[in-house]
């Protein structure tokens, strides 16, 4: 087989991950069949043995990095709380000492829980402590 015709498979194969939601199994196919078309540019002439080659890189691939990989991206996107935790929040209105208002933050209208022994004022600059469901907890950023 023709050297070009793995690589042209191998970027399709590839394309074909980034334009759906699969799951990290296109990928490693499109790995093993470009390195199959390097093997078959160097000289590897034997059909069997480029097929043998890219089911061996590609199962291979797919057994030893898919799990790693999905793990590891699964722990570099913090869940949203506490994606949250830190920001700066603005109430909407004067909300009590230890009282629930509403307040503005990334330009959505929470419900918001003082933490404060005052009140905060509407439009003052608060801190995100933390979240629980829907829920943000604000101290003043002074």
């Amino acid at each position: 087989m023709l050297w070009w015709i793995w690589l042209v498979a191998g970027l399709a194969l590839m394309l074909g991950e980034l334009l759906t939601p699969g799951g990290f199994y296109l990928l490693f196919f499109g790995i093993g069949a470009s390195v199959t078309a390097l093997a078959a540019a160097l000289g590897l002439a034997n059909l069997t043995a480029q097929t043998l080659l890219f089911l061996a890189l590609s199962l291979g691939a797919l057994a030893l990095f898919r799990r790693p990989l999905l793990a590891r991206i699964a722990n570099s996107t913090p869940p949203p709380q506490q994606a949250l935790t830190g920001e700066i929040a603005v109430p909407m209105g004067i909300i009590p000492a230890h009282a629930v208002g509403q307040a503005e933050l990334r330009g959505t209208v929470w419900s918001a829980r003082n933490l404060a022994d005052r009140p905060l004022l509407a439009g003052e600059r608060c801190r995100v402590e933390r979240t629980e469901g829907l829920t943000i907890y604000l101290r003043p950023e002074n």
